[in-house]
């Protein structure tokens, strides 16, 4: 907070109630200042103006040779003020401008802020009461971001009873103690969360409970924003546990019941199963030994068991000739063939995202045939991998199945390198990535297939070259030197999977509008996030925009005739 400058009037002033008596009426001082106004005795009487030599000046009302009363003071930089005089000095109600558009108007005692006032200072305002130049009392602090604090200050910070409330919209209640909300409080998130409890230095400190906006309770001992030690979770689907904490995770000895029914009891840690415990499944079954990473390892007798990964080594290839068995025939008509890819096994947003365009392509686009490639930790022994070999017989299937007039969509979605290689990454395995020219290489049995190739990943706008042709149209989610965004463990999406599949696609199914839908809401997204923009990708050859509005307009005349060969059917039996 900007303090008074020091003021020379009040020394000046005094100076003239002392010595000879000045004469005549207007005066010149011995300072070379000069006085306009009444002089009773020697001395400055009732109303009159003082301009000094470095431009300064006071008009008002004098007492006995010093400012006393209403006056108006223009001091140096630009400051003004115009209020109540005492002695000289600052003293009652008035206003102080500076220069630099700082204001304050109140009560002034001796000079300086004291009582009630407002203060507007580069942006943030404050509004009540002042003890010596400092917010001391009750008030209203607002920062120009639009965070404020209302309730108790105490030299110059808050201090007391009051209310903090963030840019975002969190609001804070309780003691705060030199700026922090110490001891117990409260808090309300903007998205709806809420924790009552203990603080220290603003965060959760303490027994206290926190409640997200979805519904799940944490409760116990809170240390530095997280809840550590004994505690329990209610989670809003049911779930419940009861034991150790660490960082908001199950780590140490308790016991959680899931939301299926199922009742583990023993060790965990990372808010995984670990170490000895036991295992009661929703039929009754018990499962005792020794876990590793939420996966038993051992049976109760300690005999070693063999892991999701190596029962998933074993089932691979099956898998793998399941998925490609099932692709049916092409027939007369045009077709629509599909095949996605979630290549990085560490996050589960690839794999969310690949199976919603997967169910996309067969509800809205009518899909006739499918494979989806996953690499995901929980997913080794149920799903075929992504690697490139899968791939490359996938592609190579899908070849073989299809006919000339049908058309092939290819979603893949992963991590991507600066030197435009999609990670596939599969925990446990140790996988090559797919850089562009490979990816290129392998989709040549699809040559003279008409394609849909969209890549989500970072620095994807490089494939771009390798893999453009006259039938293929290829979307990316951003250009070849930049990243893009959205890619991790909690989300479903990524921000350029959700624009286009999740947004766009509901809004029209013509490809090139849906692309300049999409990269507008990335944009906007990324703009709000105030990330660097990905700006996605496009290469449309105008032979695959005709095929696709073929399918289509052949997809809407089939649904038609479905639809009337239906209606009818009902008239029949109605008669």
């Amino acid at each position: 907070m900007k303090h008074l400058l020091p003021l020379s009037l009040a020394l000046l002033l005094a100076a003239c109630g002392e010595g000879e008596p000045l004469t005549p009426p207007d005066a010149r001082l011995p300072d070379g200042s000069h006085y306009r106004g009444e002089l009773v005795d020697g001395l400055l009487q009732g109303p009159g103006r003082l301009d000094y030599s470095n431009g300064t000046w006071f008009q008002g009302q004098f007492k006995d040779g010093q400012p006393e009363g209403q006056g108006e003071w223009h001091g140096p930089n630009g400051m003004v003020y115009v209020g109540e005089f005492k002695a000289g000095l600052f003293h009652g109600r008035g206003l102080l401008t500076y220069g630099d558009g700082t204001s304050y108007k109140g009560r002034f005692k001796g000079n300086q802020f004291n009582g009630e006032g407002t203060l507007h200072q580069g942006g943030m305002t404050y509004r009540g009461e002042f003890r010596n130049d400092k917010y001391h009392g009750l008030g209203m602090l607002e920062w120009p971001d639009g965070s404020l604090y209302q309730g108790g200050f105490a030299a110059g910070q808050p201090d007391g009873e009051g209310v903090r409330t963030d840019s975002a919209g969190n609001r804070f209640s309780g003691q705060f103690r030199k700026g922090q909300l110490q001891g117990p409080g409260s808090y309300q998130g903007e998205d709806g969360s809420h924790y009552v409890g203990g603080f220290k230095d603003s965060v959760f400190d303490g027994k206290g409970r926190f409640s997200s906006a979805e519904g799940d309770v944490w409760s116990g001992t809170f240390r530095q924003g997280a809840l550590a030690g004994e505690g329990e979770f209610l989670g809003a689907d049911g779930s419940h546990y009861q034991g150790q904490f660490k960082d908001w995770r199950y780590q140490g000895k308790g016991q959680l019941r899931e939301a299926d029914g199922s009742h583990y009891q023993g060790h965990f840690s990372g808010g995984l199963y670990a170490g000895r415990g036991n295992l009661t499944l929703p039929d009754g079954r018990s499962e005792a030994g020794i876990w590793h990473e939420g996966v038993r390892i051992r049976d109760d007798q300690g005999k070693a068991l063999p892991t999701p990964l190596e029962v998933g080594l074993l089932t691979q290839g099956m898998l793998l000739d399941q998925a490609i068995a099932s692709l049916p025939a092409s027939t007369p008509e045009v077709e629509l063939y599909s095949l996605s890819l979630a290549g990085d096994g560490r996050q589960s947003v690839f794999l969310r995202e690949a199976d919603y365009v997967s169910r996309l392509l067969a509800e809205r686009f009518g899909a006739h045939g499918q494979i989806t490639l996953v690499n995901h930790r929980e997913h080794m022994a149920d799903r075929p991998l992504a690697t490139r070999e899968s791939l490359t017989r996938a592609v190579q299937a899908i070849a073989e199945r299809s006919g000339p007039e049908d058309l092939v969509f290819i979603y893949l979605t992963s991590h991507g390198s600066p030197q435009h290689e999609l990670a596939l990454e599969q925990p446990g395995l140790e996988l090559a990535p797919l850089p562009a020219h490979e990816l290129a290489n392998l989709l040549a049995p699809l040559r003279e297939r008409t394609k849909v190739l969209v890549i989500s990943a970072c620095y994807s706008g490089g494939f771009i070259p390798a893999v453009k042709d006259d039938n293929t149209l290829v979307m990316t989610a951003a250009r070849a030197d930049r990243v893009s965004f959205g890619c991790s463990e909690e989300n479903d999406f990524t921000y350029f999977g959700r624009a286009l599949f999740a947004e766009a696609f509901k809004e029209t199914d013509d490809l090139e509008r849906a692309f300049d839908i999409a990269k507008a809401k990335v944009a906007e997204r990324e703009q709000a996030d105030d990330f660097e923009a990905s700006e996605p990708q496009i290469w449309a050859p105008k032979s695959v925009i005709t095929r696709w509005r073929t399918l289509r307009e052949h997809q809407a005349k089939a649904a038609l005739t479905a639809q009337r060969n239906v209606n009818s059917d009902k008239t029949e039996h109605s008669h």
